[in-house]
């Protein structure tokens, strides 16, 4: 499987999740913000904070050269990850509905956070099994997620809700960690599963979360 990471300036997630998906045997390439075209099975925005989160975060990196690539490759049904600050970037370029809002508290969170599975019927979580607790580490300022009323409904509908937190870190509405688009091809999360590949340094939950574009 080939992977492409794109790196904007002020990424910084984007070597632990080269590291997350060559342990899982992956080919990766790390895509610079300026490179518009590039070949992958799957796609991947990393966390950290891009462009400096002026603006807001991501209001700057959805207008990069390499988003026209990222464009591209949803367009012809490839599969797209955005993690965290990937996630936020999904958001703002339209990929994914909804928008992020700095956390309830105002406050930086940065800790291990307990998830349910929602839904496994897509190839991210199709190796748990759903309402399935799991633990993931997160890391933002904003990822307070919002959507209206006609949103959240058509994303309960849908079956597009992937991870819901317990008990709410940050405000997110309905508790929501993650969500995919109808293609069931375009994922995005705030929690870190790059973070979790190695038993050693806690759990390794995140390589099963990655393991399932493998097959």
């Amino acid at each position: 499987m080939k992977v492409a990471i794109i790196r904007f300036l002020g990424t910084n997630c984007e070597f632990d999740t080269q590291y997350a998906f060559e342990k899982i045997g992956a080919k990766v390439q790390l895509v610079w913000h300026e490179e518009r075209e590039f070949e992958a099975d799957l796609v991947v925005l990393p966390g950290g904070f891009s462009y400096g989160d002026y603006l807001r975060c991501a209001a700057i990196a959805k207008l990069a050269p390499a988003m026209q690539g990222v464009f591209k490759h949803a367009k012809k049904g490839g599969f797209i990850l955005g993690i965290c600050n990937g996630f936020q970037i999904l958001l703002e370029a339209g990929l994914l509905k909804g928008a992020m809002k700095h956390n309830e508290n105002l406050s930086f969170i940065s800790k291990n956070q307990t998830l349910r599975v929602v839904s496994n019927d897509n190839a991210f979580l199709k190796k748990f099994h759903k309402n399935e607790p799991i633990a993931l580490p997160i890391a933002h300022g904003e990822g307070n997620y919002y959507a209206d009323e006609a949103t959240l409904k058509y994303l309960e509908d849908k079956d597009l809700i992937t991870l819901k937190y317990e008990n709410n870190p940050n405000g997110s509405c309905n508790n929501i960690a993650g969500i995919c688009d109808e293609t069931k091809k375009i994922f995005g999360l705030m929690p870190h599963p790059e973070r979790a590949c190695e038993k050693l340094l806690g759990d390794d939950v995140g390589l099963k979360m990655f393991e399932g574009f493998l097959s």
